[in-house]
């Protein structure tokens, strides 16, 4: 199991009311079973329309269940944003 950082930005740090904690998975989709666990309510609404960057690397239409994660590696979650 690798761990690593997740940050949110924006509505999904709002939401989660921290901007990073630990993540403790094997893939982005474990992650993130763990996130919605822990923040149940808006975070997990608000985490249908994120879009994520695993190690810099956009994730994009790839299944959350086939991108592994790194240990000490970083997942960005990432709102969309008003503008751009």
């Amino acid at each position: 199991m690798a761990a690593g950082t997740i940050r949110y930005w924006a509505a999904a740090k709002a939401a989660a009311g921290v901007a990073e904690e630990p993540y403790a998975a094997e893939t982005l989709a474990a992650a993130l079973d763990t996130v919605r666990e822990r923040h149940p309510g808006e975070l997990t609404r608000v985490l249908q329309r994120c879009s994520f960057l695993v190690d810099g690397a956009p994730v994009g239409t790839r299944s959350h269940e086939t991108v592994h994660l790194a240990e000490g590696g970083t997942v960005e979650v990432l709102p969309p944003f008003a503008g751009g």
